[in-house]
């Protein structure tokens, strides 16, 4: 798909206060460490993912949606009157009914013609959104929408260590499903899509190519649907075989955004889905794209699922590593597994949200680079 009038107006973000490392989570598990005679380390040898963050218990998912959404309107100076399609798009959500986007859309003030609607699809659920959106503004039905989502890690990630301590028939070999599970981290973030008549920005969504090999679907599987803040699922990977199915998958559909007049060597930078280390690198390479332009965030922020690769973008922007004149890649991978790419150009890249000080030394320390 291509889109002639569509502009990326601005991203808004929070960062979930609590900080909580590889190593409090190991500590967390040191009965089944010290039973399987697992190395301290090793998770975060293994995922690249020094630590990740977690909402205050009792969050709910709307909340910080709210301020996300209005951050990046706020920003942009964007009214909400122009917002012609609001979609809620994480993985987490407050209710099975309503969709949680009916929360943010009565919050934010948002017309009464708005659409209004919730999308699941995994990690890619901002990026199907922004598709949903950018189309709707392509054909001229709206003028600007927003998408956004909150991802709340802290009760999968609890919930996995009680089981693993509780299970003592565990194996080094039957431990790895749940390996994944541990890696899981919370953030907000949305995307702000306006007419390029409404634009202030410049900043243009050129194109997107999506693909479906969904033969892969049991590689990566939660719970039974839950909804609301207090779920306590659990997930179980093969990563193994996701990540080689994944990245061959991601192979094919990069293969079609370059095929759609994007050639790699047109790109100056580059956002993967933040899975971990392992993920980055074999993709990277198997699209020929350089580690030195791709900008990643998993080592502080954890594996956030469909917040993951927008917020990388945001921070990317906050740094100064997604500059005015690049020209940026989008390169999304969801369990299923599906594909989203898209090639976007940036004039002036606008990213709002409150950092604190321990985010703010890490994106002047260049790490995501």
């Amino acid at each position: 798909m291509h889109f002639e009038r569509v502009h990326i107006e601005a991203l808004g973000f929070t960062l979930p206060p609590e900080i909580v490392t590889s190593s409090a989570i190991e500590q967390a598990l040191a009965p089944t460490y010290e039973r399987l005679r697992l190395p301290e380390g090793r998770l975060a040898l293994m995922s690249g993912i020094e630590e990740r963050r977690f909402w205050p218990r009792g969050t709910s998912i709307g909340e910080p949606s709210v301020r996300s959404a209005r951050q990046a309107l706020e920003g942009a100076g964007v009214s909400p009157a122009e917002i012609g399609c609001l979609i809620h798009a994480s993985v987490c959500r407050d209710y099975l009914e309503p969709a949680t986007a009916c929360r943010i859309h009565a919050e934010l003030g948002l017309s009464p013609q708005c659409w209004v609607y919730d999308v699941s699809n995994a990690c890619l659920g901002l990026l199907s959104g922004m598709v949903q959106i950018a189309t709707l503004i392509e054909s001229g039905a709206i003028r600007a929408g927003i998408v956004v989502g909150t991802e709340s890690g802290r009760n999968l990630v609890e919930a996995t260590i009680q089981s693993l301590n509780d299970d003592t028939t565990l194996t080094r070999q039957t431990i790895k499903p749940s390996f994944a599970s541990l890696t899981i981290g919370s953030g907000s973030c949305a995307v702000l899509l306006t007419h390029r008549d409404l634009s202030r920005s410049g900043n243009r969504l050129l194109s997107c190519v999506a693909r479906a090999e969904c033969q892969h679907h049991q590689l990566c599987q939660s719970d039974t649907d839950q909804a609301g803040a207090a779920m306590q699922p659990l997930m179980q990977t093969d990563s193994e075989l996701l990540l080689r199915a994944g990245v061959s998958v991601g192979e094919s559909t990069y293969a079609e955004l370059v095929a759609a007049g994007h050639p790699a060597g047109s790109f100056d930078a580059s956002v993967c889905h933040q899975v971990g280390t392992a993920h980055r690198r074999l993709m990277l390479e198997s699209l020929g794209l350089p580690a030195a332009q791709d900008y990643s965030t998993f080592a502080w922020l954890g594996n956030t699922g469909a917040v993951a690769l927008p917020t990388a973008l945001a921070m990317g922007i906050r740094a100064g590593f997604i500059s005015a004149g690049k020209k940026v890649a989008l390169l999304g991978i969801g369990s299923g597994i599906n594909s989203v790419m898209m090639a976007t150009e940036w004039d002036q890249p606008l990213a709002s949200g409150e950092i604190d000080a321990s985010a703010a030394a890490r994106l002047q320390s260049g790490l995501g680079a």
